[in-house]
């Protein structure tokens, strides 16, 4: 079934896959500021700050602070809510502006989905590495819109859970991916698998640590296979090789 644009959109918050000039994907309003753009939510009767928090991969604290709410129980229908920080990455405190409302108009224009990593998590999960074979390419965040590794192989070599978690996503509707996995595993940790030849899970699928959910393939244009993987923290990319245990 093909993703609506607002769900592609989705997708790419959790991955900041989006660049400039993919605003077409957007069904919602966006607000340009030269080449930043600025993405915004219009409130629909029976929506809730944690539901739309949800929906596009964010925290409820994170909305409340880019939007000045003081009261998120209280929002009114067809108030607009910044779904990016501030330009400057500042955060404006919690308010009362409108009774519990968010005047996006009033806020500076910001760049691209996701928000910036508050801080990286005080704890570690049990990590895998997803393939045997080498890193082709270390950790680099100027590919495309992609931040992540290249670890080589063969075409059909299995592609492994890198933790436990959740798969929310399997497809090949981001650009730039490929057949692509992305699993959710806790409210912080996500990771990514690009470039793969089949794809073995599907969405809502619960996985285990180490469990074969992919078949390696080729990015286009490559002779030789490779996985793209990618670590990510509240949306934004880390380095994941000190995050995978040594090898032997």
């Amino acid at each position: 079934m093909a993703a609506s644009p607002a769900r592609v959109l989705v997708l790419g918050a959790l991955l900041a896959a989006l660049v400039t000039g993919c605003t077409g994907l957007w069904e919602g309003e966006v607000r340009r500021d030269g080449d930043r753009r600025v993405y915004l939510h219009e409130v629909q009767p029976g929506e809730t700050l944690s539901g739309i928090a949800r929906r596009y991969g964010l925290r409820v604290e994170q909305l409340q602070r880019w939007n000045d709410i003081r009261r998120p129980r209280r929002l009114q229908v067809g108030t607009q809510l910044l779904l990016n920080p501030p330009a400057d990455g500042a955060d404006h405190g919690a308010g009362s502006a409108g009774g519990g409302t968010a005047d996006a108009s009033a806020d500076p224009p910001s760049g691209e989905p996701p928000p910036a990593t508050d801080k990286t998590p005080g704890y570690e999960l049990d990590w895998a590495w997803p393939a045997d074979g080498p890193v082709r390419r270390s950790y680099a965040t100027e590919s495309g819109g992609k931040s992540g590794i290249q670890i080589g192989g063969s075409v059909g070599d299995p592609v492994r859970a890198a933790a436990a978690g959740e798969v929310v996503y399997s497809g090949s509707e981001l650009r730039g991916y490929g057949n692509l996995i992305i699993v959710m595993h806790d409210e912080r940790y996500l990771s990514a698998y690009g470039y793969n030849r089949e794809l073995l899970v599907e969405e809502g699928d619960q996985v285990d640590r180490g469990e074969k959910i992919a078949e390696m393939g080729r990015s286009p244009g490559a002779e030789a296979a490779t996985l793209h993987f990618e670590i990510r923290v509240d949306g934004e990319a880390v380095d994941p090789e000190p995050h995978l245990p040594e090898r032997g």
